[in-house]
């Protein structure tokens, strides 16, 4: 009887250990999909979108331009071989000529030149400048890309949750539309509601059927701009949305306080103001260029199997084709005014679409709240106060559906307001550059 209790025990325990890997494997399923929160699918784009990677690669790539553009230019080593057929006029002004040859010990001199090229003074440091001005502007297309790649992210959550929630709206309200369907058929068959009306809530359901057709079809090409933006299989599944974020206090959503961060932080801005550097420093390099470049050189010279001689060089290129240099300098001038223009105009459409989006919240924090306090719990009584007076033969038929539709309609602007909030905040976050 002890050993028949035992084998109960350790076989209740394997069941119980095989069960709770089961719902815990079950459980880490669940959480490895992405979906139910903005933040999973934030943390899945930063590790697997491809093209935000690429960006980061490019940027590491234009920061190891930089120490190569200032860099001197590898020397040059040239080897001279002369008179390697021994030529020579004796004394008595009889020539001899010896077999050829290219040893340099059997040659008549054999010159090795090491040639360095330098260029005019601070020529190097403008390049590594502008090397440097373009390694900023890549950085700063890591930081738009994945600026843009968030923003879009936000956006298609916000809608995925909006369009999730209007799926669970219109299946709540066909679930009362039916349930009014049998109030309308008991109320038909003891002869105190008309046919008609039957027939209108029938017409009612059909009709919200119809809506959660186009509802989950909007829902499943969602998923797959959303997946789309994650770099997954277009069907691959998504966690159901949980909840939308909590939008910022309006004290943090001020035009004041916003507009010097935008200036500042803004990728697309500073990738402008990195451009126009690089754009000052190629004008300065450019009239650097009215001065000549040098290269320096040595040669040993090699008589038989000694060096006997040595020798230095100078050289210098001579800046005479001054009309293509004034036109390399007219264009880099219209290329810096140019970025400086672009990067003015940047600016004033950055901040014009900050006060657009400010207000565009606050429109819909303020709709939001008048549907929650006012307009929902109005209709919801409205309901009611039909529904009795239906029940008791004092309203007809359709305005009870009136009423119906009333609530219908308020818990859809709550949701299209905070939707369009969602939508707002993420683009106000676009524009700053980060997370409010």
């Amino acid at each position: 009887m002890k050993i028949s209790i035992t084998v109960r025990t350790v076989a209740c325990s394997h069941l119980l250990a095989l069960v709770m890997v089961f719902v815990c494997g079950n459980a880490a399923a669940q959480e490895s999909i992405p979906g139910n929160s903005l933040q999973s699918l934030l943390a899945y784009a930063r590790q697997h979108n491809p093209e935000f990677a690429a960006m980061r690669h490019d940027a590491e790539a234009a920061l190891q331009r930089v120490e190569s553009a200032g860099a001197l230019p590898d020397p040059i080593l040239r080897i001279e071989l002369e008179n390697i057929n021994n030529y020579s006029v004796g004394m008595n002004g009889v020539a001899s000529n010896s077999s050829p040859s290219i040893l340099p010990a059997r040659v008549g001199e054999t010159k090795y030149s090491v040639i360095q090229a330098l260029p005019f003074w601070g020529k190097r440091d403008l390049k590594r400048e502008v090397a440097s001005a373009d390694a900023e502007q890549a950085k700063s297309a890591v930081t738009k890309t994945w600026n843009e790649l968030a923003a879009k992210l936000k956006a298609a959550y916000a809608q995925y949750y909006y369009t999730a929630g209007n799926l669970t709206l219109t299946g709540e309200l066909l679930d009362l539309m039916t349930r009014l369907e049998q109030l309308v058929r008991s109320r038909y068959s003891s002869g105190l509601a008309l046919q008609q009306d039957v027939i209108r809530a029938q017409i009612d359901q059909t009709g919200m059927r119809g809506e959660l057709i186009g509802l989950n079809n909007d829902k499943r090409q969602l998923q797959s701009r959303i997946n789309a933006l994650l770099a997954r299989k277009a069907q691959a599944s998504l966690a159901e949305p949980q909840a939308l974020r909590p939008l910022p206090p309006p004290v943090v959503l001020d035009y004041a306080a916003l507009e010097p961060r935008v200036l500042e932080r803004n990728p697309q801005l500073q990738g402008d103001n990195a451009r126009t550097r690089a754009a000052d420093k190629s004008r300065e390099l450019t009239y650097r260029n009215r001065f000549p470049d040098f290269s320096v050189g040595v040669t040993p010279v090699q008589m038989g199997g000694r060096v006997e001689t040595w020798n230095l060089m100078l050289e210098m290129n001579i800046p005479l084709q001054q009309g293509s240099r004034r036109a390399q300098e007219r264009e880099a001038e219209a290329m810096w005014s140019a970025a400086r223009a672009r990067q003015q105009a940047t600016a004033n459409q950055l901040l014009t679409d900050l006060s657009e989006s400010l207000a565009g919240i606050e429109a819909a924090r303020q709709t939001e709240q008048l549907v929650q306090t006012s307009y929902l719990p109005q209709a919801e009584a409205g309901f009611q106060s039909a529904l009795a007076a239906y029940e008791n033969g004092r309203a007809d038929f359709a305005t009870l559906l009136e009423a119906q539709r009333q609530i219908r309609k308020a818990r859809q602007d709550r949701l299209k307001a905070q939707l369009e909030a969602q939508l707002r905040l993420a683009e106000i976050e676009r524009l700053v550059g980060e997370d409010l």
